[in-house]
């Protein structure tokens, strides 16, 4: 009788942990099928895709040397030589383009990271334990939410200096309070839920509860976040660059681009319409998978 017990828990234990892979990969079908039915994503979520590619492999693509000048060929016209044209000191746009994706994408993505993480341990901690700490870090995004971003960026970036690291610094710190705010209210709804409760009574540290029951539930949240903060931190650093605050004008980032090419906008608009396009189309794809990721991983959607 006992063997027989000991046989049929220990396939029932075999049944369940068969049966979470199942589970997980239904999950991740469902997801993927919700986000494929949206064409102007799943469309965006492949330009992402092929500005990562460039980014990385960007030294072997560019047709030329990106600060090359050729003085033969100052602010030419899009042709055949130079499908983007070239700028005031004859270097190839298009060539500059592609070596400033990776520039521009590891600027926006470190920044939104940094936010990202600082953000989600300021929210599971207000959230979590509520009180002074929640009135504080709440308080204090009050804050910082009451300055444009922009202008904050800015003032930060006067008080640190010019440079790349501080508009990373300067781009994290305005994006820090929505992360903590949008982590806080879904850890104030996880936190009452009977999982919770259970591991609660069953005597569980608060940090594990934290991190092995509360956190899982908020990276739904932080995915949609990030993607959607990354256009909005490519448009501050890019504008940060434009205002001679971030990239140095002789770096191939889009924003310095904008700003070396705007004396030339009568006669040679192509300077500026190159990157302005760039810039317009890497922050409209961010958002349209943003929305993307939003919908697939609603529950409430359905398939």
């Amino acid at each position: 009788m006992n063997n027989d017990s000991t046989i049929t828990g220990a396939g029932s234990s075999e049944r369940g942990e068969a049966a979470k892979p199942r589970r997980d990969r239904s999950r991740a079908g469902q997801f993927f099928r919700k986000f494929c039915k949206q064409r102007l994503s799943l469309a965006a979520g492949i330009f992402i895709l092929l500005l990562a590619i460039v980014a990385l492999f960007g030294p072997h693509l560019t047709p030329y040397d990106p600060n090359e000048p050729d003085y033969d060929a100052l602010m030419s016209t899009p042709s055949a030589a130079h499908w983007a044209g070239t700028d005031e000191y004859g270097r190839d746009i298009l060539s500059r383009l592609i070596d400033g994706t990776r520039l521009t994408l590891a600027v926006s993505l470190s920044a939104v990271l940094i936010a990202a993480v600082a953000g989600t341990v300021l929210g599971l901690l207000s959230g979590y334990y509520g009180g002074w700490l929640d009135r504080l870090i709440m308080r204090s995004s009050d804050v910082l939410f009451s300055f444009p971003d922009l202008l904050l960026a800015i003032g930060i970036v006067a008080i640190l200096g010019p440079g790349l690291s501080n508009v990373v610094i300067a781009v994290a710190v305005f994006g820090t309070p929505s992360f903590a705010r949008i982590i806080r209210s879904v850890t104030l709804s996880a936190k009452e839920t009977l999982f919770v409760e259970a591991a609660r009574s069953m005597g569980a540290k608060n940090g594990r509860i934290i991190w092995k029951h509360i956190f899982p539930e908020t990276v739904p949240s932080v995915i949609v976040n990030v993607t959607m903060k990354i256009g909005g931190a490519i448009l501050a650093a890019s504008s940060l660059s434009f205002l001679g605050m971030g990239a140095k004008p002789t770096e191939p980032d889009w924003g310095a681009m904008l700003s070396m090419g705007r004396d030339y906008l009568s006669i040679a608009p192509h300077i500026v319409y190159v990157p302005g396009a760039a810039i317009f189309l890497t922050v409209l794809a961010f958002n349209l998978v943003g929305d993307g990721l939003r919908d697939a991983l609603d529950p409430k959607t359905k398939n």
